[in-house]
């Protein structure tokens, strides 16, 4: 393991590996993380990190304290049955909206968009940053491995290994922003999630 200083002014060094990942989650509690008030929603059992919405199916969002632009995030996720979570980073330069890698079936859609992009307003889900092989690489009820890049105005997912989307781009979000695990509302959902890890590009 090699020492490296604290990312941002103020911020505890970190540890990171080799290959210049560090982990986000501790596996002990929710240390790094903006939680929400009150947190009926998030929590840690058994070294994995537990999404789960309220008797009311109130949403909720747990974001880094820190932000980034240009990096590669990894993590495992596992959920039975119908859910609508995501990994959510970047910024539009006004703030408003930020990107998304869907997990779970869409509320728009109501169909399985996993691995995909979403990026509001009309379009939502545009036809280039649609996971592709979707049924080849995911394992339903299983953990699955993401890995997520975001380089410039390009982006990229791997699920499991294999390239879901390749060379998407899109110009409409270059401001760096925390990255976001989310519970959807409207709907009972429960997802975990283990093995969350970034490495800076920037």
């Amino acid at each position: 393991m090699v020492l490296v200083a604290g990312w941002l002014a103020g911020a505890p060094t970190q540890a990171a590996d080799a290959d210049g990942f560090r982990s986000l989650f501790n596996e002990r509690d929710l240390a790094g993380w903006k939680v929400p008030e009150p947190n009926p929603f998030w929590r840690v059992a058994e070294g994995i990190l537990i999404g789960e919405n309220d008797a009311e199916k109130k949403g909720s969002m747990l974001w880094t304290e820190e932000s980034f632009r240009d990096f590669v995030f990894e993590c495992e996720a596992r959920w039975q049955g119908e859910i609508d979570s995501g990994v959510i980073f970047r910024k539009t330069r006004d703030g408003k909206r930020q990107l998304q890698v869907q997990m779970g079936v869409s509320r728009s859609l109501k169909q399985d968009m996993t691995g995909s992009f979403y990026v509001g307003g009309q379009e939502k889900y545009p036809d280039a940053g649609r996971a592709k092989n979707l049924e080849s690489c995911f394992r339903p009820g299983d953990w699955n491995h993401f890995r997520i890049e975001a380089r410039g105005d390009t982006f990229r997912v791997w699920i499991n290994g294999q390239a879901a989307v390749t060379n998407y781009v899109n110009t409409n979000f270059p401001l760096a922003g925390p990255i976001g695990l989310q519970i959807h509302p409207g709907l009972p959902m429960k997802v975990e999630f283990r093995n969350l890890r970034v490495r800076r590009l920037d």
